[in-house]
Formats: C-alpha cells, sequence, structure tokens
C-alpha cells in the first residue's frame, strides 16, 4: 500500500514541474516573451486610444475585444508552433518519450504556458481599457470576456501545434507569421469588418480568430453577425481537427 500511494503526488508534481519549466523557459526567452507581452497591449495603446481617441470608449472597447484575442492568439500560434518545431528538430521529443513522465505532460505544460501568458496580457490589456481608453464593463463583462479568451486559447495552439510537427525550428517564426498577421487583419481584430472591401469581409468567417472575436465583442456589447453558438462550434471543430492531424504526426 505505502509502495503505491505517491504516485498520484509524483504525477501531479510532473505536471506542475513541466508547467513551471515551460513557462520560464518562454519567459527568459525574449524572441517570444517581448514581443507576446508587449505588442497587443502597445498597439492597444496606438491604435484603441491614441489614434482612436475620436471614437470615443466604443472605438476602445470594440479594440480591447480585438487585442484581446490578437494577444491570446499569438501566444498560442508561437508558443506551439515554433517551440514544438524546435523540440521536434533538436530532438528533444524524442527524449521526453524516453523518459518516466506523464504522456501528457509535454502538451498540458505547454498549455498552462499559453494561458499564463494570456492572462498577463489580458492583465495589462484591462488596466489600459480602465486607467486610459475609459471603458467601463460590468464585472461580469469583464470575467466573461477573460474566460473566453483564455479557453481560446485552445483552437490557436491545437493550430500552433499541427504547424509545429510540420515546419523546421527555423521555418516556423515566418510561417507562423504568414498566417497570425492576415488572421488577425481579415477576422476584424484590427480595424470593423465593415470598412474593409466586401470581398475581404466575405473571407472573414473561414478564419478561427473571427469567431473567438464575433464571442468576445458580443461580451462587450458589440452587435455580431450570426448566434454565438455557431462561432463556438466552429472553435471546437477547429481545436478538434488541428489536435487530431497534430496526434496523427507526432506518433509517426
Amino acid at each position: 500500500m505505502d509502495a503505491v500511494s505517491p504516485v498520484p503526488f509524483s504525477s501531479t508534481r510532473a505536471y506542475l514541474l513541466e508547467a513551471r519549466y515551460e513557462f520560464l523557459r518562454l519567459l527568459r526567452t525574449p524572441s517570444f516573451s517581448v514581443p507576446c507581452l508587449l505588442f497587443p497591449p502597445v498597439f492597444y495603446l496606438l491604435f484603441g486610444v491614441l489614434l482612436g481617441g475620436k471614437g470615443g470608449p466604443a472605438a476602445a472597447t470594440y479594440l480591447l475585444a480585438g487585442y484581446s484575442v490578437f494577444g491570446v492568439m499569438g501566444v498560442a500560434l508561437f508558443g506551439f508552433g515554433v517551440t514544438v518545431a524546435l523540440d521536434r528538430e533538436q530532438g528533444l521529443l524524442t527524449l521526453k518519450r524516453a523518459q518516466p513522465m506523464p504522456p501528457g505532460a509535454y502538451l498540458v505544460a505547454k498549455m498552462a504556458m499559453a494561458v499564463l501568458f494570456g492572462a498577463i496580457i489580458l492583465l495589462l490589456l484591462g488596466a489600459l481599457a480602465i486607467g486610459v481608453a475609459g471603458v467601463r464593463l460590468s464585472a461580469l463583462q469583464w470575467l466573461a470576456l477573460v474566460a473566453s479568451c483564455l479557453v481560446g486559447v485552445l483552437p490557436f495552439s491545437a493550430l500552433g501545434l499541427w504547424l509545429g510537427t510540420r515546419v523546421s525550428g527555423r521555418g516556423a517564426p515566418a510561417v507562423i507569421n504568414l498566417i497570425y498577421l492576415p488572421m488577425a487583419f481579415l477576422s476584424g481584430l484590427w480595424v470593423p469588418l465593415h470598412m474593409l472591401p466586401s470581398f475581404l469581409q466575405s473571407m472573414a468567417p473561414a478564419w478561427p480568430a473571427y469567431h473567438l472575436a464575433q464571442i468576445a465583442q458580443a461580451i462587450v456589447g458589440v452587435d455580431v453577425d450570426g448566434p454565438l453558438w455557431v462561432h463556438l462550434a466552429v472553435l471546437l471543430v477547429v481545436t478538434a481537427v488541428f489536435f487530431l492531424l497534430a496526434r496523427r504526426r507526432l506518433v509517426q
């Protein structure tokens, strides 16, 4: 009995340690932590507050939702895509398979890292929105916005994981940027979709960021297209499809 009782504790500790080291690893990597943590609040301050001042709190509220999605999306795509590509290329994934650690600890650690970085970004954006932009939301709206964005890490983590299994470590940042930046623009995260040409507006539903943005915008009181359950269903399908595709590559 004594021999088996420490197993749950050891398993839990393995998950916690892996998550802690993954977070510290990326926090101490300036090429990841600086742009991921600073770009969303800096862009929000520039475009949502300074240049968007004529729109008042309404514009700042819209862009708060957009840049919240932009922030968590970047953390998930780069946190999974680039690091998985590097770990796979350098043989770290093979090494971890040979170690006596829980099989899911690697992915759970990366997910915890993405959620923690996402929470920091949302905290910074919230501070700017309240203190500088004059955004006023209820406590329930703030909680719902944070919760939806942090859960919204899942589809982009799955997409990043799949990309990490397909591209090299050197090519991963460029490939992810080619997806990340156009998706942010075409999903209406930076400017309202009605300001874009009609053919670009028609392409927006093809991007998962559009669907998460619609949920975030509905929470802060912006009119959105279509019922929320449709946007949620799309995000669930994206998560499942890309996770299964990535899993198939990882087990080969």
